[in-house]
This record gives C-alpha cells, structure tokens and sequence, in this order.
C-alpha cells in the first residue's frame, strides 16, 4: 500500500510480504513529476514570449519514467520515491500501476507533486525545467527504511532529480547486494563513494561534459575513458540517433553501437527509456555492448510518439536492430 502521512519522514518498509521482501529485476529510486508539455515553434529568446500549443499534462519524471520504461519490457520493477497529496501525484500513481510497477515504495505528501515545464520544438527536441516538489523530500531516512527492497534487487537506478544524500544512502545500503546504474541528471558533481559504485554511469554529451570540465576533448571515446578513470566499473555514453559508446572498466575496452534509424517526434524521456532497458538487461547478464544495443532500440522507439511514459514500447514495437 502506498504510504500517505503528509510529512517528509521515514518509509516504512516497502515490497515486503510475509516478512521477506519481493525481489526485482529493477529498483528505481529517483523521481516522479507530472510532465507540462508545449509544443513551439522555435524556443524564446530572452525576454521573448511565443506562442504554443495548448498545454499537454503527462506522467514523467526521471525515475517513473524508467520505472514504467522497464515494467512495459517485461522487466519485474518497483519504484522508490515520493509524490504530494493532489491530482499530479493520483495522475503518476495510475500510470505506474497501469504499467505494472510496484508502488509499496512510493510515498505521498509532504509537499507537492514535482512538476517539469517543457518546450518541445518542430524537431522533436525539447527544453526541461524542473520544480522537485516532493521529490526533494525523498530522504536518506526514507531508504534506509526501504533497505530489504534496496537489497532484494537485482539491479538499483538512480538519477539525480532527488537530493544527492539520498543516492549517496542508496549506495551504502545496497553495498555489494545488487548492481548500481546512475543517470546524473541533472548533471553536477559525483563524490568518489558514488562514482565507484556505477555499474555503469549512463552519460548524454551534456552531462559528461559537465562531469569532465576543462578535460572534455572532442571525441565521444574519449569522453569514456575519461569518465572511466573517475572511477566507475563501466560508463555508457548516449549520442541520441548516433546510438552509444560502452566502455568497459575492467578490459579498457569502448565500443560503438547503432541506433536504428526513426523519425523523432519527441525526444523527451527518451534517455530515461534507454537507461531502464539497459540496467534491466544487464541485470539478465548481457555484455555491456549486448545491452546497450537492445537499449538503443527502445530509445528510438520512444521518439516515434509524443510524451514520456505514453510512448514507450513494449517488445512487439521495437524497431530491428541498426
């Protein structure tokens, strides 16, 4: 049962029956917000106004979104985070039951529902900007409370559209129990303890540019190994419809995969779609060069239609492989 106690304390246990918690093919500990989308022409200026379209309200946030991503692959998911007591989180609670995720480690109130304010313009790009709400409020109370599900999975995802602390406690309570994947988005500095525990660090050209500063050169590749040597077990960079970079922390090695080729709609929460099928599939024991191509196919998939959640595949509406 989804917890509701309109404040911002601990989680009381969650996925647990019987004593003993569920176990998942995916955690997803990250955040939910409800998705306001305008479509544009081109995007403001400063000071500019334009006109859009009428406005689009959608399930979204980082987490749900892969949360909901993975469960419409077929992947056993359950989601960890919090959502406030009004229309915006009973709208993001729907959409996670109707796809089949677990919601015992959701909880409600404290503040808000987070909201994300989009532009998305003839291309199919899009602009975010994020208001956290309740995400804010997901604690690392709350995971150490949540800590026999954190345990119990077969693989943990994290983003960073929840306060930096709580994905620090992710990675102390799940230790050496499950793999660690980590979208850091939005993109800002990662302590050593973070950065050592990713298996992989799921990157765009942004946020590993972020991550890198001044040691950013040209080349994708060599955004890889730059990455690799901050620490993490594994790195995957994404290069929208160029596909992706794998790199390999224990042989060195960095491969290219091939996205297949669509025509983008809608490029939101696609990255999020990418990231769920990659951790799910590694969670299954695919090579990182494997997954990531099965990920690339879910990813262009998710372009082909408008919104987030609303347009992610199930098996039958993967493209063929590049």
């Amino acid at each position: 049962m989804t917890r509701t106690d309109g404040t911002a304390g601990a989680a009381a246990p969650a996925g647990e029956r019987g004593g003993a918690p569920d176990a998942f093919d995916l955690l997803v500990v990250g955040s939910a917000n409800a998705d306001l989308v305008v479509r544009v022409e081109r995007r403001p200026g400063a000071g500019e106004t334009v006109l859009g379209s009428d406005l689009a309200v959608h399930p979204g946030g980082k987490g749900a979104n892969q949360a909901v991503a993975a469960a419409r692959l077929g992947a056993r998911t359950a989601l960890l985070a919090r959502v406030g007591d009004d229309a915006h989180g009973r709208l993001l609670l729907q959409a996670q039951r109707a796809a089949g995720v677990a919601v015992d480690g959701v909880l409600t109130g404290g503040a808000p529902t987070g909201v994300a304010l989009i532009t998305v313009d003839p291309s199919g790009d899009n602009s975010i900007v994020v208001s956290p709400g309740a995400n804010a409020l997901l604690t690392p109370g709350d995971i150490r409370s949540a800590a026999r599900l954190v345990r119990a999975a077969r693989v943990v995802s994290a983003q960073l559209e929840i306060p930096l602390a709580t994905v620090v406690e992710t990675v102390r309570v799940l230790g050496g129990a499950g793999r660690f994947v980590l979208n850091p988005s939005p993109a800002g500095p990662l302590p050593a303890e973070v950065l050592t525990a990713c298996d992989p660090l799921v990157v765009n050209e942004h946020e590993a540019r972020v991550l890198l500063g001044d040691g950013a050169g040209p080349d994708p590749a060599g955004w890889a190994r730059s990455l690799l040597a901050l620490g993490p077990r594994s790195v995957v960079v994404t290069l929208g419809a160029a596909g992706a970079l794998t790199a390999d922390g224990r042989t060195g090695v960095v491969e290219r995969v091939a996205a297949p080729r669509v025509s983008a709609v809608d490029t939101t929460g696609a990255g999020d779609a990418f990231t769920a099928a990659l951790a799910w599939r590694l969670g299954r024991g695919e090579e990182p060069a494997a997954a990531a191509r099965y990920a690339a196919r879910v990813g262009a998939a998710a372009v082909t239609r408008p919104g987030a959640q609303e347009a992610y595949p199930v098996p039958a509406q993967l493209p063929p492989p590049a």
